[in-house]
Formats: C-alpha cells, sequence, structure tokens
C-alpha cells in the first residue's frame, strides 16, 4: 500500500521514538519484579536455600551492572540449574536477557526470555518476558511472530503495555488505523496520573492521534 508524505514521517517518528524508548518500561518492570520475587523467595523457602540462592543472585546483579555478559549468563545457568523451582530463576532469566540484550547479543536474550515463556511459573515475569521477546523480535523485523507472542489473556496490569507493543509493531507495519487503535487500548487500560501514558500519547499523536470513531 502506497503512504503519502505525511504518513510516512509519522510512521519513522514513532520507530524513532521506539529506537529510543521502547525497552525502558519492560526494564524497569524487571528491576521491580526481582526485588519482589527476592522478597517472597525469602519468605517462602528455607533460610539456608534462601541465602545460597540470594547470593549467587547477587553475583549476577554485581555482573549485570559491570556489563559483564559472560559472566552474567554463566550465573543465571547456575541459578536455573540449581534453583530452577524458584522465582528466583525466573529473574535471574529476565535480567540475563537483559544484559544480553545490552551486549547486542540477541540469540542469548532471546533464549533467556524463552526459558520464562516456556517454563516459567509466574503470570507476571511471563507476560514480561513476552513484551520484551516481542521487542527483540521487532527489531528483528518478524513481524507477526511478535504479534502472535502479545494473543491470550495477560494479568490486568500488563495489558496496557501489550497494547502499546502492539502498536509498535503495527506501526512498523504501516498499519497505522491498526496501531492507533492498539495505542489508544493502551492508554485506556492506564491510570490518568501514570507517567507512562505521555510516552503513549506522544506515539499516538505521531501517528495522527486517536483512532477515528467507527460509523453508527
Amino acid at each position: 500500500m502506497a503512504y503519502d508524505l505525511e504518513e510516512q514521517e509519522q510512521i519513522e517518528n514513532v520507530k524513532a521514538i521506539w529506537k529510543k524508548y521502547g525497552n525502558l518500561l519492560t526494564w524497569v518492570l524487571i528491576v521491580v519484579l526481582g526485588a519482589y520475587s527476592g522478597w517472597t523467595f525469602w519468605n517462602n523457602s528455607q533460610r539456608k536455600t534462601a541465602a545460597e540462592a540470594g547470593q549467587l543472585f547477587e553475583r549476577l546483579k554485581e555482573a549485570a551492572e559491570a556489563k559483564d555478559n559472560d559472566k552474567v549468563l554463566r550465573a543465571a545457568t547456575d541459578m536455573q540449574e540449581k534453583y530452577s523451582k524458584t522465582a528466583f530463576a525466573e529473574i535471574a532469566a529476565l535480567t540475563a536477557a537483559k544484559s544480553a540484550y545490552e551486549a547486542n547479543d540477541a540469540k542469548d536474550a532471546k533464549a533467556q526470555l524463552q526459558l520464562v515463556i516456556s517454563n516459567g511459573k509466574n503470570e507476571e515475569y511471563q507476560a514480561v518476558a513476552k513484551v520484551r521477546m516481542a521487542g527483540i523480535l521487532l527489531d528483528e523485523k518478524s513481524y507477526d511472530d511478535a504479534l502472535k507472542l502479545l494473543t491470550g489473556e495477560f494479568p490486568t496490569q500488563y495489558e496496557s503495555l501489550v497494547a502499546d507493543r502492539k502498536g509498535d509493531i503495527l506501526v512498523a507495519q504501516n498499519k497505522l488505523p491498526e496501531a492507533r487503535a492498539a495505542y489508544q487500548q493502551a492508554l485506556d487500560k492506564l491510570e490518568d496520573k501514570n507517567p507512562g501514558r505521555q510516552l503513549i500519547q506522544i506515539k499516538l499523536d505521531a501517528i495522527g492521534g486517536s483512532p477515528a470513531k467507527a460509523a453508527a
């Protein structure tokens, strides 16, 4: 389908916004969920096991802060082998995926995310992993695969994040009416005071504002 110059400019604007800010919200969520998982695991596991897993997770975080991706991946593998039934294993995989992505290692990033998607027991972690995986597939222009990941049911608090990511993918496919609808859905599912609204509104405005209302 041909697009006029204004539509092409709108598409490029949103692509630029995605490139700069697209991954920020999900990585923030990973940090928040990581803190929560550590607290939950500590209170529901034996103290000795929790202490051992906690020490390993601290080493993983230190490696991530030092941007030592190889060490992060090794620690994540140890966590998954020794404590696979704990929430620490899932948050370690998410953290390792972030580290690998930032090291331009998409293969390992996707492998870590797939562990959470396929084997995770926490729906919230799985939701974050799917949105992150969809973002990597978007970078790789695997648009259909990215959208497939975002189908089905998600925890209510992640529905806005999912809709926003769908909007990004639809923009990349030059499907502007569908993208506007997705961004509007993302806004509708956020509270008025949520700071994420501003970024979504910028993207919506960049492709022409709110979707047209259906004819009666």
